[in-house]
């Protein structure tokens, strides 16, 4: 599994490209104006199969169109957050001085569901607190594993919970499906550096004890 982060936008948002030894990958979260990572794709021959979105709020969804023609089975996003891609005062780009709208998700993810990406195997976890659709991403290949954790989970934070749609009693429940993964799983974040789950369970001050 080969992992390439591509800060995006004002807010440099974390985007995602994921992919096997084949060349089969994924795209996580374009925030934003997403040339390098089309560039990226192209020059190293990656055959992107579908967009996540970890939740819907603008800054993870900002170069969604721009990257779309790129993924030959389309953009898949929780169905509790599905009409953000499409209403600017749910995906909060109105608060924000500008107005960010994209065409529905092909499809619409719910818990517990499982897809393949070329080698690779993605499990949907519903964890909602910072909206109410967003997920973690639990990625496999082989005896590989990591998580995309969106905005539930940072290094040493969480998501915010007091914008509309978030609940902080909702994220630190929705924190508690992760107390069972490996000390050393890698977590890479919707904002911020790489941790794992056993740093954030001795360090992060949010963590439910």
């Amino acid at each position: 599994m080969e992992i390439k982060r591509f800060p995006l936008g004002m807010l440099w948002t974390n985007c995602y490209l994921i992919w096997d030894d084949n060349g089969d990958g994924f795209i996580v979260d374009p925030g934003g104006p997403a040339q390098d990572v089309a560039d990226f794709v192209r020059e190293k021959g990656i055959k992107v199969h579908r967009i996540l979105l970890t939740h819907g709020h603008a800054d993870h969804i900002g170069g969604l169109e721009q990257l779309r023609g790129t993924a030959d089975q389309g953009v898949a996003v929780h169905e509790e957050d599905a009409d953000c891609l499409t209403s600017p005062g749910r995906n909060l780009s109105s608060y924000m001085g500008g107005e960010v709208e994209a065409r529905p998700a092909e499809k619409l993810l719910r818990d517990g569901d499982r897809m393949t990406v070329g080698k690779m195997t993605l499990e949907i976890i519903h964890t909602p607190g910072h909206t109410p659709g967003g997920i973690c991403i639990v990625v496999s290949d082989g005896g590989e594993k990591i998580l995309i954790s969106g905005d539930t989970l940072f290094a040493r934070s969480i998501g915010r919970s007091d914008l509309p749609g978030g609940d902080e009693d909702t994220l630190i429940e929705s924190l508690k499906r992760l107390d069972d993964f490996p000390k050393d799983m890698r977590v890479f974040p919707g904002h911020g550096p790489e941790t794992t789950i056993g740093a954030e369970k001795l360090y992060n001050p949010y963590w439910p004890r």
